[in-house]
């Protein structure tokens, strides 16, 4: 069983236009720090923050209770000016545990409720038998074929094209995918075998002609999960494999 914890802010929509517009630069900078923020307190737990629309962002959070998850929130509560919810779900893929956290949140009201503050919804916290299994994905060769030679949107665009095949396919096995920066992903994929993600990479050269290549890290936290995936990826590059996808766990 994989644990995520889906972070929203609090009726965010209303207070960037209360009681004007707030100026855009202060709205990035208070998003980009909320996440760096978020990123260390669940780190602190061997958790691992993904942002999506930075409003609502999702962590794996196997090994951390109610009370790390209070914890948390108040810290955020006292040094922002916004409050964060959370909810949180288990289930056998990240997929469904997403879906599990997220109908748990909206069970106490919607995102931009004004009686909706700090709540932590809990439908499941994950026991001792839980474990993470993550995939880091990157694009072979990117730096000479696009970095060095391609203006960099161009750039930016050929690997959001990738980013947006890899989700379409991700999701149909019940794993998630997120940009992590350069031309790297990573893809909570509990449930998905190395040789699953294999025929994905596979397919994607032949519709796109991006080669890519995975490390596959499993382990009890999403932090040590994440690590064996960059080691089992470090493999693959410095010429130990000759997998595309390579699998190291705990």
């Amino acid at each position: 069983m994989i644990q995520m914890t889906l972070i929203q802010i609090d009726n965010y929509g209303p207070w960037t236009v209360t009681p004007t517009p707030r100026r855009e630069s202060d709205l990035q900078i208070l998003q980009a720090e909320l996440y760096a923020d978020l990123q260390r307190q669940f780190a602190a737990k061997q958790g691992l923050v993904f942002f999506m629309r930075f409003d609502n962002m999702l962590a794996i959070s196997n090994g951390m209770d109610m009370e790390d998850h209070l914890r948390i929130q108040e810290s955020i509560g006292n040094r922002y000016p916004i409050t964060v919810s959370m909810g949180v779900g288990t289930a056998q893929t990240p997929y469904d545990a997403q879906r599990k956290a997220t109908r748990a949140l909206q069970s106490h009201g919607g995102a931009q409720s004004e009686d909706r503050k700090e709540v932590l919804a809990i439908d499941a916290l994950a026991d001792d038998e839980g474990f993470v299994q993550i995939a880091h994905i990157d694009i072979n060769g990117i730096t000479e074929t696009l970095t060095d030679t391609m203006p960099a949107y161009d750039t930016s665009f050929v690997v959001n094209r990738v980013q947006h095949f890899l989700m379409k396919k991700l999701i149909k096995k019940g794993s998630l995918l997120f940009f992590i920066g350069g031309d790297n992903f990573m893809s909570p994929c509990n449930g998905l075998a190395p040789e699953g993600l294999l025929k994905i990479i596979n397919e994607i050269k032949d519709e796109i002609n991006i080669a890519l290549k995975a490390g596959i890290g499993k382990a009890p936290t999403a932090e040590k999960a994440a690590n064996l995936a960059d080691l089992a990826l470090e493999e693959i590059r410095g010429g130990f494999t000759y997998d595309l996808v390579h699998l190291m766990k705990e």
